[in-house]
């Protein structure tokens, strides 16, 4: 039986030019207000273990904000447990707003973490979001919690240093 070929369809065209990547540099004290900043906003998953692991306690309390089901696949011992939605009502009983609280949620590709932030801000939490989320702290090869007992995995290579700490 003989086939007949469809004429493929011809990509369309753009009606105006796209623009060229910026080229456009912040001054260098510009840079160094907004890293100052981030550095106020955010921390990151080795210092938190390291705040965890100290005498005394780290001074913050963590927040998983991820849902019931995300927490009992696996989240970070000592964490409080309340995910996003909750948090307008449930956060007045669970948590002391002269504390800061360090927000995490599944990893980088996720903004969970940020909108429970912004949830705890407007309540007037002072807060820090956690970088790499439980992701990371797994991929790190850090202990964490599931529904079924402790787990730790070994440090996944391209995430974390092999021996010794990254040196930043």
């Amino acid at each position: 039986m003989p086939t007949t070929a469809t004429p493929a369809t011809p990509a369309p065209t753009p009606t105006e030019p796209a623009a060229p990547a910026s080229t456009e540099a912040a001054t260098p004290t510009e840079a160094a207000a907004h890293f100052r900043a981030a550095l106020r906003f955010h921390t990151d998953v080795a210092d938190v273990a390291a705040a965890l692991a100290a005498p005394g306690g780290p001074g913050f309390v963590l927040l998983d904000s991820r849902s019931t089901h995300s927490w009992d696949q696996g989240h970070i011992p000592g964490a409080v447990h309340l995910p996003t939605a909750l948090i307008p009502e449930q956060a007045p009983a669970l948590l002391d707003r002269s504390v800061l609280v360090v927000t995490y949620c599944w990893g980088p590709g996720c903004n969970g973490a940020t909108r429970a932030a912004l949830a705890l801000a407007e309540l007037g939490y002072q807060v820090r979001e956690m970088l790499g989320g439980f992701e990371y702290w797994v991929r790190e090869g850090l202990a964490h919690e599931t529904w079924q007992g402790p787990e730790r995995r070994d440090a996944d290579p391209l995430a974390a240093p092999v021996a010794g700490a990254c040196g930043c």
